[in-house]
């Protein structure tokens, strides 16, 4: 059982210009008095095929964390240009946001996002040479949510508490299950890498 779960993410910049840094709010609840920090990273994968091209955007840490519902705002900076191969400028990349406890991670959640040109002239014949000023991005309202078993170093309340805590929360936030995507495993133990998002 997850002692965090994320009950919402909300961009608050969407569309975009490419060089705008990600601005976002972060809902999530926790069950359990943690000890120490949760810790956060906004990750942009271009080449899903090579994930020494994936950049970490910005991370941050945050606690202390009472029991109950709580949030954060989340800015990160766009991906360097010059890190971005580009033939995978263009087109659709990964945008993943990652929660862990003591070095483990414990939630990701993988979105798409399109990056093109705002002149549509541009669109149908790019010019050869990148022109990043010119780009928008727009991140898909569709997202895959990977839950990963971690070994969490508080023990959760009794079921009774659980679902006296949701029951008080469903009326302030959405439903974790607004998050969940098709491949969501609770059971999963987490990659070496963040490269991907499924």
């Amino acid at each position: 059982m997850s002692i965090v779960t994320i009950r919402n993410v909300e961009f608050f910049n969407n569309p975009a210009r490419f060089l705008d840094p990600y601005k976002f709010r972060v809902t999530f609840e926790c069950i359990a008095p943690l000890k120490d920090d949760l810790e956060w990273k906004l990750i942009y994968v271009s080449s899903p095929g090579n994930e020494e091209l994936d950049q970490e955007l910005d991370d941050c840490l945050v606690g202390p964390v009472p029991v109950g519902v709580n949030s954060f705002e989340f800015e990160g900076m766009p991906p360097d240009p010059s890190k971005i191969p580009p033939e995978d400028v263009l087109g659709v990349a990964a945008l993943i946001l990652t929660g862990s406890y003591n070095d483990q991670e414990f939630v990701r959640v993988g979105y798409y996002q399109n990056t093109e040109y705002d002149n549509e002239d541009m669109n149908k014949n790019p010019p050869k040479q990148i022109l990043f000023e010119g780009l928008v991005r727009d991140i898909s309202t569709k997202l895959l949510v990977t839950r990963f078993q971690i070994e969490w170093d508080v023990s959760p309340p009794s079921q009774g508490s659980i679902a006296a805590a949701g029951a008080a929360a469903s009326a302030a936030v959405p439903s974790a299950d607004d998050l969940d995507g098709p491949e969501d495993d609770a059971d999963k133990s987490p990659p070496p890498t963040t490269n991907g998002v499924s």
